[in-house]
């Protein structure tokens, strides 16, 4: 389990001063001083902001805003690329700059030790490798920031994916997560344009994300659970788990070998069709938000693969989503009067989704639904841009 409080996080953050030098050092270097200096952050550690200097190289000062913080997260490493990573999927939270940018951060990162990964076998099943798998390959499928992929075979020769969590890797994460509260805490109390997003409740979120992602028997259950979800829909594929080669630390499932969705050329190659793989897909994530309300929070092309006859298979189930009946049924009415361009229905059911501190103005909010509804909603469906038409709504 995580362990971040938010009580006395000032306090606790001098338990990680080298750590948080690294991480001011980093935002220093790619030009986020300003950002700095209205946090007040002399205040709890002068002396390490005094030892930290602000030179930056002309090749970083040509860069935008929005690549110099992408460039940041990847060098903080997994802790902020995973930020980063939830970022470029909240158009609501960050400018659309920032999404486009912070959606290319990669959680690509340098493998560790196969000696690592016969030492977590043993400390989680109590037995060498060798006596777990028939064949465990040592150089990995794919390494990211928080585990590496193995391909191994079992001794009834099931050839399966085993998934190793890196060592360390939680304590790291909680000490990131103490750091970035305690910014967060100086973000809304300093900055009055941050207060509106709420950073510390972000945080707080973000750290119920993480807590579930790096407990592999959690993830076990997100697929068997979205496993029956599909039962009836053939051409949706879920990898099986093997629960017995299962910890907190290692996951063991079916080993999958199709396309990813980002290689069209291969897709084209295998005569699979374009058309009917986008319409799956499509209907493969609104089945999962608004008939189960329970569905895949990072499907990323690298999560998607396609398999023969079209068959779409998802991958990495470590960060889910939840929608209640409520909020399912709010959204609906939400989609259902903007098409029919009533305002005021629209209003309400927006209000449904939304929490506030003060009474919002409705009728200047029907002013506003009604302005969108005029410059998107009164032309052909051809001349229609959806993806400006999405991000306005949000």
């Amino acid at each position: 389990m995580l362990s971040i409080r938010k009580i006395g996080v000032i306090g606790r953050t001098y338990r990680h001063l080298n750590r948080y030098r690294q991480i001011l050092a980093v935002l220093l270097k790619y030009g986020f001083g300003d950002l700095l200096e209205r946090l007040k952050l002399d205040q709890y550690i002068a002396a390490g902001l005094q030892a930290i200097s602000s030179k930056r190289t002309d090749r970083v000062e040509k860069l935008s805003r929005p690549q110099r913080l992408r460039m940041a997260f990847e060098e903080l490493g997994p802790t902020y690329i995973k930020l980063g990573q939830i970022l470029s999927t909240r158009p609501d939270l960050v400018p659309v700059d920032y999404v486009n940018e912070l959606a290319k951060l990669q959680d690509e990162v340098p493998s560790f030790p196969f000696g690592d990964v016969k030492g977590i076998v043993e400390a989680e099943f109590g037995a060498p490798a060798e006596e777990l798998f028939d064949e465990l390959q040592a150089q990995p499928l794919a390494s990211a920031s928080i585990g590496q992929v193995h391909k191994a075979r079992l001794k009834d020769g099931e050839a399966v994916a085993v998934k190793f969590q890196r060592p360390g890797i939680q304590k790291v994460i909680e000490v990131d997560l103490e750091i970035m509260l305690h910014l967060a805490t100086l973000a809304e109390r300093h900055i009055k344009e941050f207060e509106i997003h709420r950073p510390v409740k972000i945080v707080e979120e973000f750290a119920r994300t993480l807590e579930k992602e790096i407990d592999y028997r959690i993830e076990a259950t997100n697929m068997e659970r979205i496993a029956r979800q599909f039962l009836d829909l053939p051409h949706v594929y879920i990898p099986a788990v093997f629960r017995d080669f299962t910890t907190s630390r290692v996951l063991t499932t079916e080993l999958i070998e199709g396309i990813k969705i980002s290689k069209i050329e291969k897709i084209v190659e295998a005569g699979l069709d374009q058309k009917v793989i986008a319409d799956r897909i499509v209907g493969l994530v609104l089945k999962q938000a608004f008939d189960h309300g329970f569905f895949h929070a990072d499907p990323h092309p690298g999560n998607i693969f396609v398999l023969a006859d079209n068959v779409i298979c998802m991958l990495d189930f470590g960060m889910m989503g939840i929608v209640d009946r409520a909020t399912r049924e709010a959204f609906v009415d939400l989609i259902d009067s903007v098409v029919h361009q009533h305002e005021v229905k629209a209003t309400q059911a927006l209000l449904r989704l939304t929490e506030w501190e003060e009474q919002p103005d409705v009728r200047a909010l029907e002013r506003e639904v009604a302005d969108f509804m005029g410059r998107h909603l009164y032309k052909p469906l051809k001349d229609m841009e959806i993806g400006k038409l999405l991000q306005d709504l949000i």
